[in-house]
């Protein structure tokens, strides 16, 4: 709650800032009353989409509006008020320069102790916000159905020899209470369907809190092709109903065991605490899959009940939803997991990538593992920006991804 005023006091700001701007750059009152018309208007339905939130439903359709509307509107209007802010710290500079520069007759005539504002300052403002507006509505209308296949080769010491070259589909965060385009979805199935891996691999949160919002999607998400080595899949933080408030504990363990099912529906074998082995050749590497474990979130996962009749010396894919776990537990553990592949960051579904120069999204200060492959002392893990949306209702910058893992054996 202590937030709220904070919050007030910024939206405030950037709404008198805007305002000076578009003052600065036009002299029509037609423009001026239009602008305040649009600015009302938004803020109208940010309101009203924000209140239609309700913790008994998983749809909230007019929620995820509002917050794209929050994040297009008022991320560029936020960089025109800091710029303005500028400014004004620099005018009150010069004022004060120019003050004891002048003399008492020339103070007396003067109309303002603060110089005016710059016109050219007001132009460069709203240049500079024009780049987050378009960035953020493209994300709102192509970035979050943006499909990336991201193809990597991890080279390990101890992987059998058997399973030189084998290759994995990694999913994660479907998410798919969110989806409103059926015919991108089936794309992205084929996407899925043309890459020649040996196993898919899903960690987590194929929905956003409620089994039925999978219903509609089950027979494209059917689509899947099948793998010699099969499909399998684990819980994320959304997939145990924690976001809804249940009438009855008897409404939510029915909600769970629905999504639970959803796995089995869609022909994946869904590892709760469990392992299964891969064998060829005569040799064999561990798949473990635990439930959701994260540092600021539930903690249902047990890697030792997970691993049970795994030893040290096996080769170990684990999969586990929360990228906090690796350091939390994973790294140092006994058991020796030598690549763990995870989700649930989606990346902020907000950032700036651009491969040998720039990685940033504002998530990394929560998450030192937060998208794509991390090494350790010889241990990897790999963080999946997530294939689908939640909350904000795009994805800028931090494209939607599809994962293909190869294991090689150094030579």
């Amino acid at each position: 709650m202590e937030t709220i005023p904070i919050l007030g006091l910024v939206l405030v700001l950037c709404e008198f800032y805007t305002f000076q701007a578009v003052r600065q750059i036009t002299k029509s009152k037609l423009m001026k009353r239009l602008y305040v018309i649009i600015s009302v208007l938004v803020i109208a339905y940010i309101a009203y989409g924000l209140s239609q939130f309700d913790r008994h439903h998983a749809k909230n359709h007019q929620s995820m509006v509002a917050m794209a509307l929050v994040v297009l509107v008022y991320l560029p209007k936020l960089l025109i008020a800091l710029l303005l802010i500028f400014e004004d710290l620099t005018r009150v500079v010069r004022g004060i320069f120019s003050f004891f520069k002048r003399t008492k007759e020339e103070r007396s005539e003067q109309e303002s102790f603060l110089p005016g504002r710059r016109k050219f300052v007001a132009n460069i403002a709203l240049g500079v916000a024009a780049i987050p507006f378009l960035s953020v509505l493209h994300g709102i209308t192509i970035g979050r159905y943006k499909f990336q296949v991201y193809k990597h080769i991890i080279e390990f010491d101890d992987l059998p020899e058997a399973f030189d070259g084998f290759k994995i589909t990694h999913l994660s965060d479907i998410h798919c209470g969110s989806f409103d385009n059926k015919e991108k979805i089936e794309y992205a199935i084929d996407l899925i369907n043309q890459q020649e891996s040996d196993a898919l691999l899903f960690t987590g949160d194929i929905v956003n809190s409620v089994a039925d919002e999978m219903t509609p999607w089950l027979d494209v998400f059917k689509k899947i092709k099948s793998y010699r080595y099969g499909k399998y899949s684990i819980l994320g933080n959304h997939d145990y109903g924690d976001y809804v408030n249940w009438d009855t504990k008897e409404e939510r363990d029915a909600n769970f065991k629905a999504i639970c099912d959803i796995s089995p529906a869609l022909g994946f074998k869904l590892l709760r605490n469990e392992n299964v082995w891969f064998e060829k050749d005569g040799q064999r590497i561990a798949l473990v899959g635990v439930e959701d474990w994260g540092v600021k979130f539930m903690q249902y996962g047990d890697l030792d009940k997970a691993s049970e009749g795994v030893e040290a010396k096996d080769f170990k894919i684990l999969m586990s939803h929360d990228p906090s776990h690796w350091d939390a537990q994973i790294r140092g553990h006994k058991k020796n997991f030598q690549l763990t592949l995870a989700g649930h960051t989606h990346g902020s579904q907000f950032g700036i990538e651009i491969p040998g120069f720039i990685k940033w999204s504002p998530i990394q200060y929560v998450y030192k593992q937060w998208a794509g492959l991390y090494e350790n002392l010889g241990k990897y893990i790999y963080v999946n920006r997530g294939f689908g949306y939640h909350a904000y209702q795009g994805r800028t910058g931090i494209w939607p991804e599809i994962t293909v893992i190869e294991l090689k054996r150094k030579k």
